[in-house]
């Protein structure tokens, strides 16, 4: 018998378990000035609304905006009354469109990529302006549950009253069947084989059984999957051939030029930046684009200029790494130096990324301070800063 599950039918407080967006001890009204990171909705709601007011396409069931209008809220752009949408993802278009295409048919989509490609971040925004709630998220590791992908119980309840719908505690992918969203699963790769292929008959028959209650949740239009994977880090599990035939895989690749990298890193930062209240930093861009340089040098195995060949590390040294030094920095300038960025700042963080195996990537990195960095016009103070962490 198939079984609707209402958004307020599972009470936090009988239940112990809290709603996805509030932390434990957390007042469940934290506005956005006082989140430390807002969800993708709260943060650019403006733009948001300004789209939605705007959008006089076709959109599937259930969803805030058109395709057309998601992709534009993704890639940024201008809308005929003059707002400006700023860029959420900077690379290739195609990409974009078939993923928000994915979305709008009955195939979950896969957002596949090494680390650091912006997969979390892709997927947050699809939600976001899919289903205005980008919430709904299962955290993919090795301890993951059965129950976090089906449902769980109040185990109080099920003592005292055995299985019932007020014992049942539905998940985040149970609550976007019923009600018409779209749910996100996080590292796909990192959730036990077992536990992954949970998600075929969801995914396959858009159906959630409920054998204790002898029921089903029927997934309702609207209803969609984003899960995020990378092959790369250590304790990944491969997705069985079942599964992966209900994904439509997209690829998000690395950035193609070192502008297009820093343009990402410059903004992201810009963002973190000013929700940390950190001061804008003067001449930041130099460091920016020395941090994407080294980045990209050591990650590809050859200098810029493909006349020397490097040795690469063990590390990923993606995007998101480069994004994590820079801000460290800025917050070294703004609370310990004069607020300038310098190679000071950035130093002690471009070490840290780059030797993850004290062994052998010291030795690659310090081969490549003295054949690729001491060489280079303009960063002799770079290498100073660089020798001098590194000692």
């Amino acid at each position: 018998m198939p079984v609707s599950v209402e958004p307020t039918s599972v009470d936090p407080s009988q239940n112990g378990s809290a709603p996805a967006n509030a932390g434990a001890g957390a007042p469940a009204d934290v506005t956005e000035a006082e989140a430390l990171r807002p969800h993708a909705e709260d943060a650019f709601a403006g733009e948001l609304a300004a789209l939605a007011a705007q959008d006089d396409r076709p959109r599937p069931a259930r969803w805030k905006l058109s395709p057309w209008a998601v992709a534009m809220y993704l890639l940024g752009g201008t809308l005929p009354d003059g707002t400006v949408i700023t860029p959420k993802y900077v690379g290739p278009r195609r990409i974009v469109e078939v993923a928000v295409t994915t979305l709008a048919t009955d195939r979950a989509l896969l957002l596949l990529g090494v680390p650091g490609t912006a997969k979390t971040w892709v997927s947050e925004h699809l939600a976001a302006a899919v289903s205005g709630d980008s919430t709904l998220l299962v955290q993919g590791t090795a301890g993951t549950p059965e129950e976090a992908i089906r449902y769980g119980w109040n185990y109080a309840q099920l003592l005292a009253h055995g299985p019932s719908r007020d014992a049942l505690v539905p998940s985040p992918v149970m609550r976007a069947m019923a009600e018409g969203m779209t749910a996100r699963v996080e590292e796909l790769t990192r959730i036990p084989a077992d536990v992954q292929d949970t998600l075929i008959t969801i995914l396959s028959e858009k159906t959630l059984p409920i054998p204790e209650l002898g029921q089903e949740v029927q997934a309702v239009r609207g209803f969609n999957l984003i899960a995020t994977a990378n092959d790369r880090d250590r304790g990944v599990n491969d997705l069985s051939s079942a599964l992966r035939r209900r994904f439509n895989t997209v690829v998000l690749p690395l950035p193609e030029t070192p502008e297009a990298e820093v343009d990402i890193v410059s903004r992201r930062v810009d963002q973190i930046g000013r929700s940390l209240d950190l001061p804008a930093a003067p001449d930041g861009l130099d460091e920016i684009r020395r941090v994407v340089t080294v980045f990209r040098e050591l990650r590809d195995g050859v200098t810029t200029d493909g006349r020397t060949k490097l040795k690469s590390p063990s590390g990923t040294l993606s995007t998101a790494e480069a994004i994590s030094v820079v801000t460290n920095g800025l917050a070294l300038a703004a609370h310990f130096g004069d607020g300038v960025l310098r190679p000071g700042d950035v130093a002690a963080g471009i070490l840290g990324a780059v030797v993850r195996d004290p062994a052998a990537d010291r030795v690659i990195w310090q081969e490549y301070l003295e054949t690729v960095v001491r060489e280079r016009d303009g960063w002799k103070d770079f290498y100073r800063a660089c020798r001098e962490v590194s000692v």
